[in-house]
């Protein structure tokens, strides 16, 4: 089995993006804007907290999918590169995510 990534997820979207609204979710949601979309974020997050909390790991698997897609369809509605994400990811990696929080002030 060929491994799926989060590029290649964002790949697809891409396409999909550009397709009609009414044979494509991804541009209905982009169409409906940022705030739809992070709505949708939000209560996928919600559904995956709530399998976690439940120890229902099939769902929470199920929810989890949903939460990368949706993330994904928001940053694509705000214009923010995945890469983008990857890369601030990349630089936290430097140092340990205490020590991170901590600069923060938080």
């Amino acid at each position: 089995m060929s491994e799926f990534t989060l590029d290649m997820l964002d790949a697809a979207l891409a396409e999909r993006a550009k397709a009609d609204p009414s044979e494509s979710y991804t541009r209905k949601l982009l169409d409906a804007g940022p705030e739809k979309c992070a709505q949708k974020l939000g209560e996928e997050a919600v559904e995956a907290a709530i399998a976690a909390a439940m120890n229902d790991r099939a769902n929470l698997v199920y929810e989890a999918a949903d939460v990368l897609y949706h993330l994904l369809v928001l940053l694509r509605s705000r214009d923010v590169a995945l890469a983008e994400v990857m890369a601030e990811l990349q630089s936290r990696t430097a140092r340990s995510g205490i020590a991170e929080k901590a600069s923060r002030g938080a």
